[in-house]
C-alpha cells in the first residue's frame, strides 16, 4: 500500500490472459505490424489470429498424438504430424501445399499397379488353338467329302443355334455374378486379397466414407454403442444413404432388442442400401478390462449371425479405431470414444476372423471385404494380412 494514495498496486495482466488463450497476443500484434505496415490494425485482430493458430495447433497435436499412440511411440515426430494432417480432410485441404521436413511419404499404392490383368486365359487359348488350325488347313479333304460336310454343317447350325444362344447367356450371367462377388461396386478399389483355409477370400478395399452405403454385399457391419446410435462416421454415412426408412428400422431394433451388451451384435434389414442386411455391434472401449478378448468376441458374433442367415458376402469397415478427431465427429475430446490403436485393432480383427474359420467345419461366407478410408489404416492392414499363416 502506498503512502500517498493508500491504494494497492495493480499487477499487470497480459492481453493473452484477458482473452483466455495461451498464444501471445502481443507477439502477434508485432508480427502484423511488420508484415502489414500499409494498413491499420484493429485491437481485436491479434487476439483473433492468436486464437485461430492456437486452435489449429491443438488439433494437429491431438491427431499427431493419436498417430504416435497407434505406432506405439511415446514421442511425436514429424512423421506423425504428416500422417495426422494427411488423414484429416479439412487439415489436408488447408495444408496441401505444405512440405513437412523429415515427414516421409504417405503409404499409398496406386490401384493400377495392383489391378489384375484380364484376358490372359483367352490369349493362351488362342495360342494353343493355332497349331491345330494349321494342321486342319494342311489336310485338304476331297470334293465329295466337302459337299457332304457342308450339308451336315448346315443342318447342325440350324439345330444348334438356339443352344449356342443359351450357352452365351449362361456365360454372361456367370461372368456378371463373378465380377459382382469380386468387386463390391463402383468407387471401390481392391488393393490386396488373401485366401483362408475353407476358401474364404479376404479383400482389402479403399473408398470414401460416403460410399459405404453403396457397397454391393449382402451384409454391412456398423460399429456402434449400446444404444445403437448412428453418430460415428460409418453410422452417419449409412443414415444419409438409407434415409428415413433405414432410420425407422434402426429405431425398431432399439425397441425390440433394447441396449446391446458389450461385444453384442444384432442383425436387421437395410432398407435404402445396396446390402440386404446390416449388423449393429457394440464395440468395447480401449483400456477397459479384457477389451481385446471382447473385440475378438464381437467379430465372431458378427460372423455367426451372418452364417445363421447363410450370407455369402460381408463388409467390415475400420471398426474399433477412429479415423477422425473429435472435431470432425462433433464431440468434445472428453466425450469421444476410447478407440483401439489401429495396429492392435487390425491384429485382433484378423486373428478373430482366422480363428473363426479355422474352428468352423463349414460356412456360407465366401467373400469378406475390409472397407478402409484412410491411408494409414490401409498400410497397417496390408502388413497384417501378409502375416496371416495359411495352414
Amino acid at each position: 500500500m502506498s503512502a500517498r494514495s493508500g491504494k494497492k498496486k495493480m499487477s499487470k495482466v497480459s492481453r493473452s490472459s484477458r482473452a483466455g488463450i495461451i498464444f501471445p497476443v502481443g507477439r502477434m500484434m508485432r508480427y502484423l505490424r511488420k508484415s502489414t505496415f500499409k494498413y491499420r490494425i484493429g485491437m481485436g485482430a491479434p487476439v483473433y489470429l492468436a486464437a485461430v493458430i492456437e486452435y489449429l495447433a491443438a488439433e494437429i497435436l491431438e491427431l499427431a498424438g493419436n498417430a504416435a499412440r497407434d505406432n506405439k511411440k511415446s514421442r511425436i515426430t514429424p512423421r506423425h504430424i504428416l500422417l495426422a494432417v494427411a488423414n484429416d480432410e479439412e487439415l489436408n485441404q488447408l495444408l496441401r501445399g505444405v512440405t513437412i521436413a523429415s515427414g516421409g511419404v504417405l503409404p499409398r499404392i496406386h490401384p493400377e499397379l495392383l489391378a489384375k490383368k484380364r484376358g490372359s486365359r483367352s490369349k493362351v487359348e488362342t495360342i494353343l488353338s493355332t497349331p491345330s488350325e494349321k494342321k486342319a488347313k494342311k489336310a485338304k479333304p476331297s470334293p465329295v467329302k466337302k459337299a457332304a460336310k457342308k450339308a451336315t454343317v448346315k443342318k447342325a447350325t440350324k439345330s444348334k443355334s438356339p443352344r449356342k444362344g443359351k450357352r452365351i447367356d449362361n456365360k454372361k450371367e456367370g461372368a456378371s455374378s463373378s465380377t459382382s462377388d469380386d468387386v463390391p461396386g463402383e468407387g471401390f478399389t481392391i488393393l490386396s486379397t488373401k485366401n483362408l483355409l475353407l476358401g474364404q477370400k479376404l479383400s482389402l478395399t479403399q473408398t470414401e466414407v460416403s460410399n459405404i452405403g453403396s457397397v454391393k454385399v449382402e451384409c454391412i457391419i456398423n460399429p456402434t454403442n449400446a444404444e445403437i446410435d448412428l453418430k460415428e462416421d460409418v453410422g452417419n454415412a449409412l443414415e444419409k444413404a438409407g434415409g428415413k426408412e433405414f432410420l425407422d428400422g434402426v429405431k425398431e431394433l432399439r425397441k425390440s432388442n433394447g441396449p446391446l451388451d458389450v461385444a453384442g451384435a444384432v442383425l436387421g434389414q437395410a432398407p435404402g442400401l445396396s446390402a440386404k442386411f446390416i449388423i449393429h455391434c457394440n464395440i468395447p472401449q480401449w483400456g477397459v478390462d479384457k477389451c481385446e478378448e471382447q473385440l475378438e468376441k464381437t467379430v465372431m458374433n458378427c460372423l455367426t449371425l451372418a452364417d445363421e442367415k447363410k450370407l455369402k458376402s460381408i463388409a467390415f469397415p475400420s471398426i474399433a479405431s477412429s479415423r477422425t478427431s473429435s472435431r470432425a465427429s462433433g464431440r468434445s475430446p472428453n466425450q469421444s470414444r476410447n478407440c483401439f490403436p489401429k495396429q492392435i485393432a487390425a491384429q485382433l480383427i484378423l486373428k478373430a476372423i482366422s480363428n473363426y474359420f479355422d474352428n468352423a467345419t463349414s460356412s456360407s461366407l465366401k467373400n469378406i471385404f475390409f472397407v478402409l478410408f484412410d491411408s494409414e489404416s490401409i498400410g497397417i492392414y496390408v502388413q497384417e494380412m501378409a502375416k496371416l499363416d495359411i495352414k
